[in-house]
């Protein structure tokens, strides 16, 4: 796909796959589940899923086809900029029944528009750009609305887990060298690309190590049982002050087992914490916390970019970590096969050029940059999307979770969130000068 435009036909089987995901994912709650507030972190399910499709419109109908509104009303409702999640249950918002309906109209037009729209010229369509765009905010919002699943409680409503690969013993902190140098980071050429990922910039690098799979429960345990949220000396002063007020003594979904071990809530469920999968659910202050008990510390965007997409001989940039082939299932953990992490080293087959493995999929992995435009960034197709972010106190996150959709996560893409979220499928590896 590098360099190569979106065609109008898999546009139109991205958009179908992503609406399916939306109304599985809601179709066996009832309107209660769907209308309530479960955190004041999250919005109502059914606003995620009428959000979905007035974005949709907007874009779809109104920028590229100048159709008319067909619910103007509704669009402040649904502006999130307008409203914080927090309020979100007090607006008059459409119900489940008039959602399901609005997001069917919208479709039915944006299919019409997309057979008679010429994939070339203005660059809003320009080799289907903004259809990928619509596509990856969609399943954004898919990996959403599992947070707030997550956050729900009550009996699971998600299909059985498929089966992941065994992983394979992974020493603690098993590091490989990626020597520095000059390295492009950023894309010029992706049509799946967002703003904040352009352009393709040349940067040098001091030599670093990175851990070869991210951090994993049992190292994680390891750090609380010796007392890691306890020893100011571990965490910013930021982060101790938000402890104290949190009352965090481990990962946001971990509890005591009663026999000296750990379990787990995942959607509902109890069950004991895989000692070899990715510690999930840590905020960045967490992250940071554990890097310094370790005497390592978390890689800077830039590192974490270089580790996972360059390709030292040939002096490129990878779309993916293996290759520029299309993710499956034999590669990473994405798109939710399952609803966890695999264990450390279960994809051998998707390590990057320098053997770093598990870098797309499982969990989004906490870096140490604050989250910055690039040298020569614009805003495009509007500053909300990214503009607005930068220069705050958001955190760097790269290389999606086992909720994240092959279409929205490759090598260059860049999520941010702030450092005392955890709600989020968050984990991280660490790194140390060379």
């Amino acid at each position: 796909m590098s360099g190569a435009g979106i065609t109008a036909e898999r546009a139109a089987a991205e958009l179908a796959a992503g609406r399916t995901r939306s109304l599985a994912l809601l179709a066996p709650l009832d309107e209660v589940d769907l209308t309530r507030q479960v955190s004041p972190l999250m919005s109502p399910l059914v606003w995620d899923l009428a959000h979905i499709g007035n974005y949709e419109e907007l874009w779809l109908l109104r920028a590229v086809a100048g159709v008319e509104p067909l619910r103007p009303e509704i669009d402040s409702l649904y502006d999130a900029f307008e409203h914080p999640r927090a309020e979100r249950p007090t607006l008059p918002i459409l119900g489940p029944a008039e959602t399901r309906a609005y997001l069917s109209g919208v479709r039915s037009h944006v299919l019409d528009v997309l057979e008679r729209t010429p994939l070339e010229g203005p660059p809003l369509v320009r080799d289907g750009f903004v259809f990928g765009m619509v596509v990856q905010h969609e399943h954004m919002h898919d990996e959403t609305i599992l947070a707030t699943l997550q956050l729900r409680g009550g009996p699971r409503t998600l299909p059985a887990d498929a089966p992941l690969p065994a992983g394979r013993g992974v020493p603690p902190h098993d590091d490989v060298l990626v020597a520095g140098g000059s390295s492009v980071q950023g894309t010029d050429t992706d049509p799946w690309a967002l703003d904040n990922e352009r352009p393709a910039f040349r940067r040098q690098l001091a030599s670093f190590r990175i851990d070869r799979v991210p951090v994993t429960n049992r190292l994680y345990a390891a750090f609380v049982e010796a007392g890691g949220y306890t020893d100011p000396r571990l965490w910013t002063p930021t982060g101790w002050e938000h402890l104290q007020a949190s009352c965090r003594r481990a990962p946001m979904t971990w509890q005591r087992d009663g026999a000296g071990g750990w379990t787990c809530t995942r959607f509902g469920e109890v069950e004991p914490v895989a000692p070899d999968a990715p510690v999930e659910h840590v905020c960045w202050f967490e992250a940071d916390a554990y890097a310094r008990w370790a005497g390592r510390r978390l890689p800077t965007e830039a590192e974490w970019e270089k580790a996972c997409g360059w390709d030292p001989a040939a002096e490129r940039l990878r779309r993916f970590p293996w290759g520029d082939g299309e993710p499956t299932p034999a590669l990473a953990n994405l798109g939710q096969q399952a609803t966890r992490p695999a264990a450390a080293g279960a994809y051998p087959a998707g390590a990057s050029a320098y053997g770093v493995e598990q870098m797309l999929g499982d969990v989004w992995e906490w870096t140490s940059s604050r989250f910055e435009a690039y040298p020569g960034t614009r805003a495009f197709p509007y500053r909300e999307y990214s503009e607005v972010f930068y220069g705050g106190d958001y955190r760097v996150l790269r290389g999606g979770s086992w909720a994240t959709h092959p279409t929205a996560v490759r090598t260059t893409f860049r999520n941010w969130d702030l450092p005392v979220r955890r709600q989020i499928f968050s984990g991280f590896r660490t790194a140390v000068d060379a």
